[in-house]
């Protein structure tokens, strides 16, 4: 709902009960096996706790802007 209200669109995939995805994001993850991960860009930056204190910290439009 967060990145709904700030306008941001994005591409959510549900892995729930795909074991082979979950794997996947795992890795891609750094080891990290929580839902949700996110990334921006390509860059892991973690779960929602991650992301709204990138958001706190005045650090999440500069991660969102084109590169």
């Amino acid at each position: 709902m967060f990145l709904e209200t700030k306008g941001i669109e994005f591409i959510e995939y549900p892995i729930d009960g795909d074991s082979a995805a979950r794997a996947a994001m795992t890795e891609r993850a750094g080891g990290a096996s929580s839902l949700p991960q996110i990334f921006i860009n390509d860059q892991h930056i973690g779960g929602c706790q991650e992301l709204l204190m990138l958001e706190h910290r005045g650090e999440l439009d500069a991660l969102l802007s084109p590169p």
